[in-house]
């Protein structure tokens, strides 16, 4: 039985207790919605700056800064590539959408250390059966790119495919850069470098900040979801208004 708690003229305000759980319920999951995609939003926001602030100076990497320097840095490295263990990152589109590999090859630092250096997006062959050929000189050089992170699934439902398989170049489906470190039998500085599209023994380079629309769309989400908020409320007050006579029919 609903009980008044407000009374306007000939209305009264007594909402079920149903619709007062389901009203609380609903809007506390759209608020919860909101914060999350306000959240999305921040995060956008900091790759960007993050981005825009490692084009503004190029450091030097070495195996004593590597891991101090931000996401995005622009670097140069001297030293040469392992072309015998050479990974393709498999389910990777070129900029247009088409299907292919993303070329990741060990760069071995004259500093010392090792860092993994994406050489870019190349298409598969007539099958996966084929591997293409990504062989890379080992003489000695210096490199230039962008610091990032391994690609990353949106859901991660196991472990990185072909991760187990024992010839090179090996394919490999997102794998962790832990997997990629067992896999070579050495450890690894953190991240990798985007090679520069201005650099040779490269491919299809196209390189931005990764995300998928930017901060502006997730406030927009952010919006709708706290007036879906609103609005149920709006609802359950103005469902909750009865006529008097009305309230006191189901009363009896």
């Amino acid at each position: 039985m609903a009980r008044a708690l407000m009374r306007i003229a000939d209305h009264r305000f007594a909402p079920t207790l149903f619709a007062t759980a389901l009203t609380l319920v609903a809007v506390a999951l759209f608020a919860r919605l909101g914060v999350w995609q306000l959240d999305r939003a921040g995060e956008k926001e900091k790759l960007q700056t993050q981005y825009a602030r490692g084009q503004a100076s190029v450091v030097e990497l070495t195996a004593s800064n590597a891991k101090s320097l931000s996401r995005y840095q622009r670097v140069t490295a001297r030293g040469r590539y392992d072309s015998a263990r050479q990974i393709l990152l498999d389910n990777m589109p070129s900029a247009m959408g088409q299907p292919g590999y993303r070329v990741v090859t060990p760069f071995e630092l004259d500093s010392g250390g090792v860092i993994l250096v994406d050489r870019g997006w190349l298409p598969m062959g007539p099958s996966r059966a084929q591997i293409p050929d990504i062989e890379v000189g080992t003489e000695s050089r210096t490199i230039s790119g962008r610091l990032d992170l391994l690609p990353r699934p949106g859901v991660r439902l196991g472990p990185a495919a072909g991760a187990e398989a024992k010839n090179w170049p090996r394919v490999m489906s997102f794998p962790e850069q832990a997997t990629i470190e067992r896999a070579l039998g050495r450890e690894l500085l953190p991240g990798l470098i985007l090679l520069d599209a201005d650099q040779p023994d490269g491919y299809e380079r196209v390189w931005q900040a990764r995300a998928d629309f930017g901060p502006e769309r997730h406030i927009g989400y952010a919006v709708q979801w706290f007036a879906f908020a609103l609005a149920a409320v709006v609802i359950y007050v103005l469902l909750g208004f009865k006529r008097g006579k009305e309230l006191d029919e189901r009363s009896r």
